[in-house]
């Protein structure tokens, strides 16, 4: 008893030196950041440490589409890469219960009935043991292992790290794929404003096509503004045919998103009109380190700088406590009387002391894995800095290129007009004619184009900025 008191005594100094973790001082890298973003007029860094994007954020409805709100929220229900990664982040989450569990302490209860026969040329059996018995055994046992290095504490804070990156993983996934599905949703309202808009053309041309073949059975026109006219009407018919042939690729690919097979999707054409969404009047570092893809790859550089506390203290005993007890017995009845009672208790220390260079190995291999989490933890930063400057520097310069495309449609519309009128009266040839048509198409076609380019680009500004919420410029 008095060992076993020593033992007990030994506790309290055991456990103040429990947890006490192996692993570096941990801080992210530092990333040299910009006073300003060049392309942001002066606007000011804000430092800030990451954070979790707000998984219900709407960032869509600012768009001012009810068809486009009604398939996101089909999106974040039915998406089959989505439901993919939310799976992915319930794994997490139980690798880090199975990993937090070796901290606690394990208990079992146990229990073995069997009957036996002894062989009669058994070595050293007595003459008076029977050569039929029963064994039957009850038993409960418990055991603790002490984390004296940290070891265990570093594995568990490693594992509830790499669940939290798995989060904002599914944050990020959900993120990138709203964005897709808006951005891939303007592109189908683009296309549906270019095949009215071609639609229209074909009309027109086919109008102008009846007065110059009339006017040819007159003999007025000849044969080459027959051959004009015709060539222009047959190319923006083809023009058209393709535009809605790839009209139809992109109703099947939103349909893909939105977890449905594209056979039973139909999107009704529309040329509604959407809002881009406001530029951010502060895009301050605090912005960009909201983004998932950043805490997640912070949150496994963490993991990464624990992995290598635990590698460290493997070269450390590893102590533990343990004890059984219970009853046992030739027959069930005698499982109850006292005289067949059993127990042990006591501490296990295991220290390895050759192992080949395995532990030299994983502590090599854990430092390494640290420099890798370091340089994507860098590169995602950059990363991240250089989409918002893109979305930044397209942004600012669509909004003037929308507005001189505009400019010049309507200027296009006037002189096809004004050349068609010419033609009427004998004063311009077909040839002004088709000219100006097919220039006035042109036109209006980059115009649409850059209007959807530019709700798009603010799209991706709003992706690259980690969903934040800004006011409008």
């Amino acid at each position: 008893m008095a060992r076993h008191g020593r033992s007990l005594r030994l506790l309290p100094v055991l456990a103040l030196v429990a947890g006490c973790s192996q692993a570096p001082h941990y801080a992210p890298p530092s990333v040299a950041l910009p006073a300003t973003f060049r392309e942001a007029d002066g606007l000011t860094w804000v430092p800030a440490r990451p954070g979790h994007p707000d998984p219900a954020a709407r960032w869509w409805c600012g768009l001012g589409d009810p068809t486009l709100d009604a398939l996101e929220t089909r999106l974040l229900a039915q998406n089959p890469s989505l439901a993919e990664a939310v799976a992915r982040h319930d794994a997490a989450l139980a690798e880090y219960g199975v990993v937090r569990a070796d901290t606690q302490p394990q208990i079992g209860l146990g229990a073995d009935v069997s009957a036996n026969r002894q062989s009669n040329d058994r070595p050293l059996r007595g003459s008076g043991q029977p050569d039929l018995y029963g064994a039957d055994t009850a038993e409960g046992m418990v055991s603790y292992q002490l984390d004296l290095w940290g070891r265990l504490s570093d594995r568990a804070k490693a594992a509830r790290a790499q669940a939290d990156a798995s989060g904002d993983d599914l944050a990020f996934a959900r993120l990138a794929l709203t964005a897709q599905l808006a951005e891939s949703y303007i592109g189908l309202r683009g296309l549906d404003a270019q095949v009215a808009i071609l639609a229209s053309a074909v009309k027109a041309y086919g109008d102008a096509a009846k007065v110059v073949h009339l006017r040819f059975e007159k003999g007025i026109a000849s044969g080459i503004d027959i051959g004009r006219i015709d060539t222009q009407l047959a190319d923006t018919q083809a023009q058209l045919a393709r535009m809605r042939g790839d009209r139809a690729v992109a109703e099947h690919a939103i349909a893909t998103l939105v977890g449905v097979p594209a056979g039973s999707f139909d999107i009704p054409i529309d040329v509604p009109v959407m809002v881009p969404l406001p530029i951010p009047v502060v895009v301050p570092a605090q912005v960009l380190q909201s983004r998932a893809d950043i805490a997640a790859a912070e949150r496994r550089l963490y993991a990464a700088n624990r992995a290598i506390g635990v590698a460290r203290a493997a070269w450390f005993p590893a102590i533990g406590l343990g004890g059984e007890g219970g009853t046992q017995a030739t027959a069930l009845a005698g499982l109850a009387t006292a005289p067949d009672l059993f127990w042990s208790i006591g501490p296990q220390l295991v220290l390895p002391l050759f192992d080949g260079g395995r532990r030299h190995a994983r502590q090599r291999q854990a430092e390494a894995q640290w420099r890798e989490a370091s340089a994507q933890y860098r590169g995602t930063v950059l990363t991240a800095m250089g989409q918002v400057e893109d979305g930044l520097a397209r942004s600012l310069r669509l909004s003037q290129d929308v507005a001189a495309e505009d400019r010049a449609a309507r200027s296009a519309d006037s002189a096809a007009r004004l050349a068609y009128d010419r033609y009427l009266k004998g004063v311009a040839s077909i040839l002004d004619v088709v000219t100006a048509q097919t220039t006035e198409l042109d036109v209006r076609r980059r115009a649409e184009r850059a209007r959807i380019e530019r709700l798009q680009i603010s799209v991706a500004l709003r992706q690259a900025c980690g969903e934040y919420d800004p006011a409008a410029r």
